[in-house]
């Protein structure tokens, strides 16, 4: 997990509610304290945490993992940013990406060539966390010579003919 401001300022927030509630118990201010902070990663876990998911598109991130992103592919939408981020993947090859990646999911479309390009990977990263989103996201991985150039993500279109 990547500690971000928003999951910071969070457990701050869960830890003050808990202890203003743990405090209205007894007058043992240091009591209280312990109690919050026993308690305080339970309640938001399970009560902060499942409520922003419902009303808000926030997730937590993750360092990419390779083994993770074949094993968990549910999982893999919160290694995004990381990917997006890490300049490592750029000027590798294809080899190299099939290694931690794997095989691509799909070829992109090519204007130039008006066809699937075996130079654009593609890689599916699920539905984006969240009770109210019905988009999905993915990853398309630009190859030229063998090596990677670029990479965007994109919300995968949704067409009924």
């Amino acid at each position: 997990m990547i500690i971000t401001v928003p999951l910071v300022i969070s457990f701050i927030v869960t830890f003050v509610l808990v202890w203003l509630f743990v405090k209205t118990i007894g007058n043992k201010k240091w009591l209280s304290f312990l109690i919050a902070i026993v308690i305080t990663p339970f309640a938001y876990f399970y009560l902060l945490y499942p409520m922003v998911n419902i009303f808000s598109s926030y997730h937590h991130e993750k360092y990419f993992n390779a083994e993770d992103w074949e094993e968990y592919p549910a999982q893999r939408f919160e290694m995004m940013s990381d990917i997006l981020n890490d300049t490592t993947f750029i000027g590798e090859t294809k080899a190299e990406i099939k290694s931690k990646l794997g095989k691509a999911e799909w070829y992109g479309w090519d204007d130039a060539i008006k066809a699937n390009s075996k130079d654009k990977w593609n890689y599916n990263l699920g539905f984006k966390p969240g009770a109210f989103t019905k988009d999905q996201e993915c990853l398309e991985f630009v190859f030229k010579n063998d090596t990677l150039q670029s990479i965007r993500n994109y919300q995968l279109e949704k067409k009924f003919e």
